[in-house]
């Protein structure tokens, strides 16, 4: 399951929910990304991300699917925030169920690497006294090229 949340989500609350709905798994990961606080030394206050609404969602829903093509798991569950996320708060949740815990592990890190550079989001970072569009780091492009390789 997608689902982009334009408020705060609960990251317990929804990975309570996919365990239930997972019962059967041999394995659940989990993983929440939060808004960090400081970026190149300065104060992050929040981040804001823009989508096209129904291109976003198929970006992700793409990525979902390579996933599932790749290892064997049972489930998947995908939150992301839009809108105006404070620094602290929850802006992604992954959330793979699978037999064993390589294939969920794997997933998982596949989705969160892709997610950082194939998603169709922008990004404006809001720190003290300035706003900046970001792009994702070159480390981010490195993560997600490991998987080609493969």
């Amino acid at each position: 399951m997608i689902r982009l949340a334009d408020r705060k989500f609960e990251p317990v609350a929804e990975l309570t929910k996919f365990e239930k709905a997972n019962i059967g798994a041999g394995a659940i990961v989990s993983f929440v990304g939060k808004v960090r606080g400081e970026a190149d030394g300065k104060k992050v206050k929040a981040l804001h991300l823009d989508h096209y609404p129904g291109v976003t969602e198929q970006s992700i829903n793409d990525i979902a699917q390579q996933a599932s093509a790749r290892w064997a798991i049972d489930d998947a569950l995908i939150i992301h925030r839009t809108g105006e996320v404070l620094a602290g708060e929850p802006i992604v949740l992954v959330c793979v169920a699978s037999a064993h815990r390589r294939p969920a592990f794997e997933a998982a890190d596949f989705l969160m690497d892709y997610l950082k550079t194939e998603a169709l989001f922008w990004k404006k970072e809001r720190l003290e006294g300035q706003e900046r569009w970001i792009e994702p780091r070159e480390d981010d492009y490195n993560d997600a090229a490991r998987w080609r390789k493969e």
